[in-house]
């Protein structure tokens, strides 16, 4: 399963993709703290995108029924006190909790640079909404390195990670080497009882030890626009 943030969201009254659901959250937020909607010069500028690209996801927004806007007014946008939301948009005491996964730290997709070293946590519900269902036995790493690029696994990515101390061949897994360092690379066992550990990109090579730790196998990738 891979998930990429135009990944459909939302039920059976409207479909928001990610980018979407930013702007809509980004409104109401802003709506609940002050009072009244933001600009679009403010909402490109919290966004760090640009005013045209606002413009299409609003009327996109306005389309789809998520939001509503007062010709010839500034400051009018606002959401339907009907609107069926994902839950990620609201903001209530009812909203379900966050997706939020264990930032272990940096995974090398390249030569193995890096152990677990960090504590901080991904949260994925306010990166994608709620598109993922919560496990006690996942965390999240961000890649770094571009040896998984042929398999859409890019430099800065984040993967999810089941934890797990198997894994089949050809899965994506992170394989912690006897030297102590940790890599994410494919699996396969080799007829001599090696491991081969290999790449996705030509550049690098196949990593072939008689044994290695598996930490856990990619379940998603995540990529933040």
């Amino acid at each position: 399963m891979r998930l990429y943030p135009e990944t459909k969201l939302g039920n059976d009254c409207m479909n928001l993709t990610p980018k979407q659901l930013r702007v809509l959250t980004m409104i109401q937020e802003y709506r609940q703290r002050l009072g009244y909607s933001p600009t679009m010069r403010e909402l490109a500028e919290a966004l760090d995108i640009s005013k045209v690209t606002v413009f299409e996801h609003i009327e996109a927004l306005i389309k789809k029924g998520a939001l509503i806007r007062e010709p010839n007014k500034a400051r009018s946008l606002s959401i339907p006190e009907d609107a069926q939301l994902p839950n990620a948009a609201t903001n209530t005491s009812n909203n379900t909790e966050s997706l939020t996964y264990p930032l272990a730290g940096r995974i090398a997709a390249g030569y193995p640079l890096e152990k677990f070293e960090q504590t901080d946590e991904l949260d994925i519900t306010t990166m994608f909404g709620p598109s993922v269902a919560q496990s006690n036995n996942t965390f999240a790493l961000q890649v770094e390195g571009e040896s998984m690029r042929d398999e859409g696994i890019l430099d800065g990515d984040y993967v999810l990670v089941s934890q797990q101390s198997t894994a089949r061949d050809g899965e994506r897994v992170i394989a912690l080497l006897p030297d102590g360092e940790s890599t994410l690379k494919t699996f396969h066992r080799q007829p001599n009882g090696q491991v081969l550990l290999r790449p996705a990109n030509p550049a690098f090579n196949d990593i072939v030890v008689d044994q290695c730790t598996i930490q856990g196998v990619v379940i998603g990738v995540l990529r933040r626009y």
